[in-house]
Order: C-alpha cells, then structure tokens, then sequence
C-alpha cells in the first residue's frame, strides 16, 4: 500500500486486515521497486500524491517493467483522474473521500482479480485471416479469447459477458468501428472497458478527428503493429510475463531492449517561456538528444516542415495568439505528421484539460511542473512503442 497521508494509510491497512489480508504500508514511492521484489504482493494500492515522487510517474515505471507489470494496482486519489490510471495499466480507481465498506469492496475484487487463472478478451476482426493471425499471437492458457466478425454480434456479447479487455481491427464489414466505439462509450457499462485498436492507418481525415476524440475520453489504445497488440493487451490483462510461451515473451523482450537510449533523437520543444526552453533543453541534451525549440506555433509548424525528421514534439499549451491546442490541430493536417509523438505540456491541470489535449492531437499529456523522469519515460514509450 503506497499512500502519503498517514491517517489514511491506517485505514487502508485496518480494512485490509478486516478483510484478512497481510498488508504493508509506506508513504515513500522510493521505496516501491525494492519492497514489490522482497514481498511479491499480489496487489498494490497507489495515492499519486505520494511524499517524495509523483505516484503517476511510479506507476508507469512499474508497468514498463517485466517483474511487476502484471501485479493489479488500485488507485485511490483525491483527484478524479480515472480514465488516466486506466490507460496507464491501473485495475480500477477510487475517488477520495472514500468509506470503509468501499475500501474493502476495492481490496477483495482487486485480490479476487489478481488470483483468477485466466483473462477474458473479446477479438473483433472482420478479416478471416487477420482475425487468426491475432488469434495466434495472442493466445496461451492464461488468456480465454472469444472471437467474433462484426460490430453487431460484438455488442451481443458484451451485453452478455464481462470482458477484461477488448482488441478490434477498426476495418469491421457491417460498420465503422468509429461507430461501434461511440456506441460502446454512450454505454456507461462500457466507458471502463481497456479496448486495444489496431487498423487505425486506413481511415478517412474526418474519421481521425471522432477517433481522437475517443482517445480523449476512453480507455483506448492505438497501436500499428502485432507487437504492440500483444504488448498492450498483455498490460491490460495483468498477463505475467515470465509465464508467456518463449515467442511471444521473446516478441516483448526485443520490443523494450535498447529503448532507453534517447540518444540522436530530434525533438521540437514549443514553449512562449524561454526558461522552460531552457530547462527542457537542458535535460533533453543530457541524454544527447538533438533539439529545436520555438517560442510560438507559427514557428513551430514552419519549424516541422523544413525538419520533417523531427522524432517527437513537445508542446507548451499556454501560449499567446496561436494556443498549444491549434498548434497542434494545425500540425495535424499534414499526413506526414498524422502519427508523430506530440506530448502537450501545461501548468493548469484542470479538470478535462486531457481529453482536451488528445482531441486537439496530443499523444499525451503531462502537467506543471513537469516531473522529467515521467516525462523521459512518456517519451520512450512513445518513440519506441
């Protein structure tokens, strides 16, 4: 249990006693790594407002790793940033202030969770020959795959069955999976349910716009290769690595090697204040990364197409006369920039600014004062995966 406000931390760990568990309790995310190996827990809750470092960039640190990406991680926060934790490999999320019977609700489904043998997923592919490709590279004895060949019977089967996660090629032959998703998120049953979207590339300029605006709202990711299907299907599902067939953890194994090296990678940093020009330039080289910066977005789009090898954008979302936001929905028009890594930055963390960010283009997001291990992380994701 990672939680920083001490009064609750013993609420945590009476209810998890209550409930029969062991349970052990510390406030610093420091900590975290050494105390998952020397324990091996079979769940985590996680405050993101931990005492010494910022408890979403633990999270992402714990799922970017073999050994603990497939433990269940319970977030309970103050801050209603559900969509978020979801994304980012988290079971389920509790928004603060919280009772004692919904404490150990939390506790027992997330341990009921972590025990059970095998996942549930749904696989939507209209091609025959596509749908067992995906089929092979997904299955083993720890994951039960239902398949079906469209949109229609694929809401039959959600109305029937709980699944622990969804994969679907966007190609569907009775409808546009931009369709089938928006029906899925006016489905309140349905906002939670982790989807993996492959198949994205072919659609229409108007088609990527309603998709980036699901992106914003749901537990939605894109991906463009079986790697990257199997990567974020197996975070999805808590699949343990170690217990994968030799490929397909293999297949994982070359996915992450040497994707830490930012070293000869062009980044664009957008920002209207040159000291955080400065500061994140000042990171960005330590890891001898090659960098331009702009101090507007006229500059910064003027900037992308004479550097059309730029790897990865950063970008400032408070900026006077042309926003971050447009920037971005500007530098989305041209098709040679329709998939470059845009991470938007910005110093009022409101409510929605997210779904606001991914909708204007935005790969992701983090907010000021930006905590650089998230960051450095965020953008290895991105360029690698």
């Amino acid at each position: 249990m990672l939680e920083g406000d001490t009064r609750f931390a013993s609420i945590l760990l009476e209810a998890a006693h209550r409930k029969g568990f062991k349970a052990i309790v510390t406030s610093r995310g420091a900590e975290a790594l050494e105390l998952v190996e020397r324990f091996k827990p079979a769940a985590i809750t996680l405050d993101p407002g931990l005492t010494d470092i910022d408890g979403w960039a633990l999270l992402e640190q714990m799922k970017r790793h073999f050994a603990t990406r497939h433990i269940p991680v319970q977030i309970i926060s103050t801050a209603d940033d559900h969509a978020r934790g979801l994304r980012y490999g988290a079971f389920d999320c509790l928004l603060k202030p919280v009772t004692a019977d919904e404490i150990e609700n939390a506790l027992v489904d997330i341990v009921k969770f972590a025990r059970r043998k095998t996942r549930n997923l749904l696989l939507i592919d209209g091609d025959d020959g596509s749908r067992a490709r995906i089929l092979d590279l997904l299955g083993n004895s720890d994951v039960k795959i239902e398949t079906t060949a469209s949109g229609a019977l694929a809401l039959k089967k959600l109305a029937k069955k709980r699944y622990d996660c969804l994969a679907i090629n966007l190609q569907l032959p009775d409808a546009s999976g931009i369709s089938f998703l928006e029906a899925l998120q006016q489905d309140p049953a349905m906002g939670e349910l982790p989807i993996v979207v492959y198949g994205a590339q072919a659609l229409t300029k108007a088609q990527q716009e309603r998709f980036r605006t699901l992106l914003g709202k749901g537990v939605i990711k894109a991906v463009q290769s079986p790697e990257r299907i199997l990567d974020e299907t197996a975070l999805f599902l808590h699949r343990v690595i170690g217990k994968l067939p030799q490929t397909q953890r293999r297949m994982l194994e070359k996915l992450y090697e040497g994707s830490d090296s930012l070293e000869g990678k062009k980044a664009l940093v957008v920002d209207d204040d040159v000291r955080n020009i400065f500061a994140l330039t000042s990171v960005l080289e330590r890891y001898k990364m090659l960098v331009t910066t702009a101090e507007n977005g006229r500059t910064a789009i003027e900037l992308l197409q004479q550097q059309t090898d730029t790897d990865i954008v950063l970008m400032d979302i408070m900026m006077p006369e042309m926003d971050g936001f447009e920037t971005m929905r500007q530098i989305r028009t041209f098709k040679r920039f329709e998939t470059l890594p845009m991470i938007a930055l910005t110093a009022k963390a409101m409510m929605g600014d997210r779904e606001k960010c991914i909708e204007a283009g935005a790969s992701d997001y983090v907010s000021k004062p930006v905590d650089t291990d998230q960051l450095l992380s965020l953008m290895r994701k991105w360029l690698y995966r």
